[in-house]
């Protein structure tokens, strides 16, 4: 177990660096096909990403599972890759629902796969870009004086 201290802020302490990532994941059912339509789906679900989660050292601050995509808002070490995490998650989560539920593998999708190709990722902070760019341009000013 590592040894993070979380701040007020959402920073997070640690030995060899701080750090403060906060992603908005987004990604799809194959064919937007309604999945997730009943709780115990749902749940079957969250536990398996919250399953993943764990085992890569991701934290969930949110979670929203629909019928035909999920939501996450994650926060993770900046050793991984976000493309890494993303794998992680659609894979694992792929290949653990099938595992639980083969009757809608077979049943709905063609080929097999339960997530779309693709996927949204976008990077959150406590900070807008202008304040940082700002921040960055003033730097050698505040460093004169």
């Amino acid at each position: 177990m590592s040894k993070e201290k979380p701040c007020l802020d959402g920073t997070i302490y640690e030995r060899n660096y701080v750090y403060n990532f906060h992603f908005h994941l987004i990604w799809v059912t194959k064919y937007r096909h309604p999945v997730f339509t009943t709780p115990a789906l749902t749940d079957d679900m969250q536990n398996i990403l919250e399953r993943i989660a764990m085992l890569n050292e991701v934290t969930i601050e949110q979670i929203e599972i629909m019928p035909d995509h999920i939501h996450l808002l994650i926060s993770f070490k900046p050793k991984y890759a976000p493309t890494n995490i993303v794998k992680a998650f659609k894979g694992g989560s792929a290949r653990m629902f099938f595992e639980k539920h083969p009757e809608i593998k077979a049943q709905e999708f063609w080929g097999g796969h339960l997530w779309s190709h693709s996927y949204y990722m976008s990077t959150l902070g406590n900070m807008c870009r202008e304040t940082v760019q700002n921040y960055i341009a003033n730097q050698k000013r505040h460093d004169s004086q």
